[in-house]
């Protein structure tokens, strides 16, 4: 029997490319024949810790020294820089940049927690995994946010770690050269579980609505983000010890300071 697991390869072409970037799909779902039409709960919206792994609490609103930014100054300035310093971000900084991008506001119940970016029928499909290079107060290695606790669980540590990054990013040396690069993976049942078929194309813009508030916070603290969406999926899942099918990267943003210059 064929492994559900492994990811048949599709034939894209221009036809089928554009009907995935059109809505039609959704006329052809039966949504009475969802999961969430047929009474089972919902996906959890976060990954737990494993047992015995290491969470850091990150400073909030409270407690951080993150200073005020003019909102339209911060949409006016908006660039992607591919050139960092060799300058780390602190932890108040990089827990700024996860509230920006994934923090939680309120938790309603257990299928819908209202975050700071939207999300299709506030399903929030993505984890976001850090691969770390100079943070202050933090070892090298790969992280996971915990949105709901907003902390940070040591997923694994990467000898070479830059050298990965660049290899998984097709050459792009700038992913290896950040302070922080944020990897996104996608969690498809938590969509699937209300969208089903209807569910792939809202995931994806998801997670541009994520990556802006994290080009915009950016601004707020002197650094820089340049979006990836050109990446080995194999090497970037790899990466992160993930298994390619429930859960995979879907987007990437290396996050560093910026001099001056372009």
């Amino acid at each position: 029997m064929e492994d559900k697991r492994a990811i048949r390869k599709l034939s894209i072409t221009t036809e089928s490319g554009r009907y995935f970037l059109t809505d039609r799909i959704r006329e052809e779902v039966n949504f009475r024949a969802t999961p969430q039409s047929r009474g089972v709960r919902p996906p959890p919206v976060q990954k737990p810790a494993p047992p015995g792994s290491l969470v850091i609490q990150l400073p909030n609103q409270e407690t951080w020294s993150i200073p005020s930014c003019n909102l339209q100054k911060a949409i006016a300035d908006r660039q992607s820089h591919r050139r960092f310093t060799t300058e780390p971000i602190s932890l108040d900084e990089l827990a700024f940049l996860l509230w920006a991008t994934q923090g939680v506001r309120s938790v309603l119940h257990e299928a819908a927690v209202l975050r700071t970016v939207p999300s299709a029928g506030c399903r929030h499909s993505l984890e976001t995994y850090l691969a770390v290079l100079r943070v202050e107060g933090l070892e090298s290695g790969i992280y996971r946010y915990l949105p709901l606790d907003h902390s940070i669980v040591h997923v694994r540590d990467i000898e070479n770690l830059p050298e990965h990054l660049t290899a998984a990013t097709h050459g792009q040396a700038f992913s290896g050269q950040s302070a922080v690069t944020f990897i996104w993976a996608a969690v498809p049942e938590r969509t699937e579980w209300r969208y089903a078929e209807a569910s792939y194309k809202v995931i994806a813009l998801d997670a541009g609505h994520v990556c802006q508030n994290l080009y915009l916070a950016c601004e707020a603290i002197g650094a820089g983000t340049c979006a990836i969406a050109a990446y080995n999926q194999t090497l970037v899942d790899a990466l992160l010890g993930l298994d390619g099918y429930e859960e995979f990267g879907i987007y990437m943003a290396p996050v560093g300071k910026v001099g001056e210059g372009p």
